[in-house]
């Protein structure tokens, strides 16, 4: 199952930590708004092999199209009660959650990573409105580890796209009315890249 990981030599002789946090926040329409933090996470070549080597990740099949498909990438989910598969990611979530009190209400409590092994695994267009995201205002923390993807957004109903290359250590929240208003993808890519593992912290009641 595991894709060849070719390490940074930026992180050669680090400890892997989280840095404080520096965003930059960018506006966009109806209420949505994204924070990026690039190199959040230091030392992160040792983080992400770990979690591909000791995460139970499974594929999943779902019903598209009148037909059953493989998911194009790998799961693996933690609920409010479950314990990380590393400390880091707890320390992650703490951290975020102190930053965003204000803004969110609550604390982040779940957590859910997917495995995109290569170019050929993706996630399509979509919002996180399963649950209390589809009528309100709500956050989705993203952590990015591996090689380099684009996280795409755009307007739902349609409009022009934007997007944000996310690298090894990087962190992006979508906030405000984000999850209802714009959609967000990894699209699948032709060119060669290396596999990539994405954490994303959520509220209560937010899939």
């Amino acid at each position: 199952m595991e894709a060849y990981f070719q390490g940074s030599l930026l992180d050669t002789d680090q400890s892997t930590g989280i840095e404080p946090l520096d965003v930059h926040r960018t506006v966009l329409t109806r209420g949505a708004w994204v924070d990026v933090c690039t190199g959040w996470i230091t030392g992160s070549d040792d983080l992400f092999l770990r979690l591909q080597r000791e995460v139970p990740w499974r594929a999943e099949r779902r019903e598209m199209y009148d037909q059953v498909v493989d998911v194009p990438r790998l799961i693996c989910s933690y609920g409010r009660d479950d314990t990380l598969p590393d400390e880091l990611l707890r320390e992650a979530r703490e951290q975020l959650s102190d930053h965003y009190a204000e803004e969110l209400g609550e604390r982040f409590e779940t957590a859910g990573l997917c495995y995109y092994r290569d170019g050929n695994d993706s996630v399509a267009w979509h919002g996180d409105r399963i649950g209390r995201g589809r009528t309100a205002d709500t956050m989705v923390a993203i952590v990015s580890l591996g090689a380099a993807r684009r996280l795409s957004l755009r307007p739902r109903g349609g409009g022009e796209a934007i997007g944000f290359a996310l690298g090894h250590g990087d962190l992006i929240v979508m906030g405000g009315s984000c999850q209802r208003t714009w959609e967000h993808a990894i699209l699948k890519t032709a060119r060669p890249v290396g596999p990539r593992i994405s954490v994303q912290f959520r509220p209560r009641g937010v899939l």
